[in-house]
């Protein structure tokens, strides 16, 4: 008699938790050559975000956080033109032709791209989305070694080759016992999620073939017929992407990114990473070489997937609906890669009791640290993470987060709100949703609700300087308008900006937005105050948040300004690194290890 299966959710979690487990074995020692990635390599948009990126590295190696005997590499985008992650794809593999020759066609590597400046997520734009702290492990983890815990059984059964994937994103799956994905097929192999119609519209969907097996199982290898890249509805009917439930039954379908997956609901397999072998990859670095010089933006999986599969059609290239900014030269470059992958196999690893998370905007992030009870219970994640703490209250199933912090027991933190790597004191009260990032509050401080205040360090003319940016959680950072005249279209923690600047006495002038003169939004404007301490920081951007709030004039005149580009210009990693150290050694020290 067969034995009875684990429910979906149990089985997911073992299966996560046992990776966890392996990794943490792993962490500080000298790994053996086919045990863990020969390579992993971590993309960055400019110098001033690869030297961030190698220092933190550094740090962790130093501090045995990350498995030994690897090679570890940030890559840098060419300066110039923004290439996506597609081009930072070709950009990464004319690297390790630089650095290894033909040494790299035997290894296994993981490239992970990270070279976004995080402005839905602001409070991982100094340090990189990669970089973001979890309250998981101890030490903390970041999303790096999460990764690298999720993936630990592939490069045991992949041939060489490269795995993508993006920083901001936690792939969860369970499989049977004695069961290994394998990434050894030629041409391209990408794991598929079972996802609703909904969700497919924002990812990437497989049109897989007919499959013949009545039962579907947690681990199924199938071929893709075509890839569609962020379809209507519509077009997943039209060709053929939607499954529908049919004989999938409760113990067999665990559901993916989704919390509106109906058991009874059509369906459809959604993307997350991707492997190609070492001949694709070097047929697209020969492809990189001959162009010389990238000028528009490729995506890696809109411009290399779709072109993958016997069903693929040259339509989609002249299809730009999705994409954020349209170059002249989009469509031809988009054309060319086609024609050069045109005829290679995209083969799926369909993972039906799987979950696709993505953490890259302030909503996810205090959702899924805070209010979400699956992904707690999967990853072993925890309200307080290597933080001395007061009592954290409940309140409707959420809790607050505190990741590396020190906060006084008089202080209070409401449900929902996240702290990480900083300091606050006994006259401190956080408001409901709110994000606080690497600042110091010593003084009497209310931080309304849905606020986020993120502090960085700064290098000013050789002199060490702070700023903290601080506004609502929920406002659009990457909203622009072109004109002046237009400002009145940007918010302000729900406030008409024009209405903030009069709160603020400053006044609408080109110099009141740094970059582009074209492109006007809450990034590009100059009004965070530049200050001597870190705690003087924040009081000062609490007080302009406060005002806003309270409809009560606070005067930034006499101040010097910057915008959150500026911030990320002058960002001293060194010091900001520093700061997190010292919490780390004071809470170490204190023996308060959560």
């Amino acid at each position: 008699m067969a034995a009875a299966r684990d429910p979906p959710e149990v089985s997911l979690r073992e299966a996560t938790q046992r990776k966890l487990r392996r990794f943490s074995e792993l962490r500080g020692k000298l790994v053996a050559r086919g045990e863990f990635w020969d390579i992993v390599a971590i993309t960055a948009a400019d110098e001033k975000q690869e030297l961030a990126y190698n220092q933190q590295l550094s740090e962790k190696l130093k501090r045995k956080e990350l498995p030994l005997g690897v090679q570890y590499h940030v890559f840098v985008d060419p300066a110039g033109a923004k290439i996506g992650n597609g081009g930072s794809t070709l950009c990464a593999l004319q690297c390790l032709e630089k650095l290894y020759g033909d040494k790299w066609n035997s290894f296994t590597i993981l490239l992970i791209h990270s070279g976004g400046y995080s402005q839905r997520l602001p409070n991982a734009s100094a340090l990189g989305k990669i970089f973001t702290a979890l309250p998981l492990g101890n030490p903390i983890y970041q999303m790096l070694e999460l990764k690298l815990a999720m993936y630990i059984d592939f490069p045991l059964n992949m041939n060489p080759g490269i795995l993508v994937t993006c920083a901001d994103d936690i792939e969860l799956y369970s499989i049977g016992e004695f069961e290994f994905i394998r990434f050894d097929k030629p041409g391209f192999t990408a794991l598929a999620h079972p996802s609703s119609l909904t969700i497919g519209t924002t990812h990437g969907v497989f049109v897989l073939d007919p499959f013949d097996d009545l039962k579907h199982r947690d681990l199924e290898y199938r071929s893709c017929h075509r890839f569609l890249h962020k379809p209507s509805i519509e077009k997943m009917y039209q060709f053929n992407a939607v499954c529908r439930p049919g004989n999938f039954c409760q113990q067999d379908f665990a559901g993916g990114d989704i919390a509106d997956l109906k058991l009874d609901s059509d369906y459809v397999y959604t993307d997350s990473l991707f492997y190609m072998d070492h001949k694709s990859a070097k047929m697209l670095l020969a492809f990189y070489e001959k162009i010389g010089t990238l000028s528009c933006e490729i995506d890696a999986y809109g411009d290399f997937l779709q072109a993958l599969g016997p069903g693929a059609t040259v339509e989609y290239t002249r299809n730009t609906s999705n994409v954020i900014k349209e170059e002249s030269e989009l469509v031809e470059m988009r054309q060319r890669i086609f024609h050069l992958l045109k005829g290679t196999s995209l083969n799926v690893v369909v993972l039906n009791n799987s979950k696709f998370y993505h953490i890259g905007t302030t909503e996810e992030y205090l959702f899924y640290f805070t209010s979400d009870n699956s992904l707690k219970s999967e990853l072993g994640l925890q309200s307080i993470t290597f933080s001395i703490f007061p009592d954290i209250p409940e309140c409707s199933g959420k809790t607050s987060c505190i990741i590396q912090s020190i906060l006084d027991s008089r202080c209070s933190v409401a449900p929902g709100s996240v702290v990480e790597y900083s300091r606050l004191g006994p006259d401190v009260s956080v408001g409901e949703n709110c994000i606080i990032s690497g600042s110091y509050i010593l003084t009497k401080a209310a931080l309304p609700a849905h606020s986020f205040v993120c502090s960085l360090s700064l290098k000013m003319n050789r002199c060490l300087k702070y700023a903290t940016m601080a506004f609502g959680v929920q406002d659009n950072l990457k909203k622009s308008v072109k004109t002046l005249s237009d400002i009145k279209l940007l918010q302000f923690f729900g406030v008409c900006f024009l209405s903030c600047l009069d709160v603020w006495n400053l006044k609408v002038t080109e110099e009141l937005f740094s970059g582009n003169k074209t492109c006007l939004s809450l990034w590009t404007a100059r009004i965070f105050p530049v200050c001597s301490s870190l705690s003087d920081s924040v009081t000062t951007s609490l007080k302009m948040l406060n005002a806003v709030k309270n409809k009560s004039a606070f005067s930034l005149n006499s101040y010097k300004l910057l915008s959150i580009e500026e911030m990320l210009i002058y960002k001293d990693v060194e010091d900001m690194i520093t700061y997190r150290e010292q919490i780390f050694l004071e809470i170490s020290l204190k023996g308060s290890l959560m």
